[in-house]
């Protein structure tokens, strides 16, 4: 897909920040991408860029409006139709990573037909994935796993790929959600991948590569999470991973959209490395990445200590304290 920019980010009616949360990895990743966002009266989120409306944001040099909100069940609101036909009518491309496709709306399929404007919809793959086959390949991978979904897995996966490639070893982020797509460029969606296919789909995604090189595959939802599990199972399965990072958000009490409890992370970490070493009997973790944002700094730091005493791996806040611990323990693979 050749999505062009600058991006408009459009937040729509999102109800919290984390509900923006394509947005606002678009923003955080690759500020030079946007040129401003659109929020609706009711919207609850910001990226911290300028307020524009349409005309504003197309004279700004918009060229593509993001749909940059990952509400629950993936869907193309009626509310906001009227805007997305006025970007299509200013001259906008439309980009969008939910379950409802932008080209299943007929008055945005047709109106972009009559303007000669492209409808990227990212989350749906144009390619046949095969069924996995689980043998050995080259390479080395690294995959985030989760006591829950939205609990950090993307954001270390860039963090990590970057430090390993500050420190001179070969690394590519593998995408396998809308907001890393649209951050990397490439990757595929893989909860929209038929079920059979995931762990196929991921061997594709993350194939044999130099001895010397990490691909650091986005991981997907929590083995514990009743919506995901099985998105989940098949990333493990098909990323074949020689390192796992343990991702948590420690101030929920359940899982989120659900009333299931987040799971106690030795029992997380010992079921995901069970699932793991079913294709890759050597898998191990190499750290945990915990999201302190709701915790003052004594109180991340003595968290931290605590989980790091107890497991023995490297225990860090990627946005406060960096994952440079984490990617040196990776020298010993």
């Amino acid at each position: 897909m050749d999505i062009k920019k600058p991006y408009l980010l459009f937040l729509g009616d999102a109800h919290d920040q984390l509900a923006a949360k394509v947005a606002i990895g678009i923003k955080q990743w690759h500020p030079e991408y946007c040129v401003g966002q659109y929020r609706m009266a009711d919207c609850h989120a910001d990226c911290g860029l300028p307020d524009l409306d349409i005309p504003a944001e197309r004279a700004a040099g918009a060229q593509t409006l993001v749909i940059g909100v990952a509400n629950r069940g993936g869907i193309i609101s009626q509310q906001w139709i009227a805007i997305l036909r006025e970007a299509l009518e200013s001259g906008m491309d439309l980009a969008a990573g939910l379950h409802n496709k932008l080209a299943d709306v007929p008055e945005l399929r047709e109106l972009a037909a009559k303007l000669g404007r492209s409808l990227f919809d990212v989350r749906h793959p144009t390619e046949t994935y095969p069924v996995a086959n689980g043998r050995k390949r080259s390479g080395k991978r690294l995959l985030p796993v989760g006591t829950d979904c939205s609990c950090g897995k993307m954001y270390t996966a860039l963090a990590i790929e970057k430090e390993i490639l500050a420190s001179g070893v070969k690394a590519t982020f593998r995408a396998t959600g809308q907001t890393g797509i649209l951050i990397s460029g490439a990757g595929v969606s893989i909860d929209a991948v038929v079920s059979d296919f995931i762990a196929g789909a991921v061997e594709v995604l993350a194939p044999a590569n130099d001895a010397d090189h990490w691909d650091v595959i986005e991981g997907q939802g929590s083995l514990f999470h009743p919506s995901f599990a099985g998105v989940t199972t098949g990333i493990i399965h098909g990323a074949q991973p020689d390192a796992l990072v343990l991702c948590h958000e420690p101030t929920r009490k359940t899982m989120r959209g659900v009333d299931y409890p987040i799971p106690d992370l030795a029992a997380c970490m010992a079921l995901n490395l069970s699932m793991a070493r079913l294709t890759n009997p050597d898998a191990r973790f190499v750290g945990i990445s915990v999201n302190t944002s709701a915790l003052d700094e004594d109180a991340a730091l003595s968290l931290l200590a605590t989980i790091e005493a107890e497991f023995g791996l490297p225990a860090v806040d990627p946005v406060r304290h960096g994952v440079g611990r984490i990617v040196e323990a990776l020298a010993s693979l």
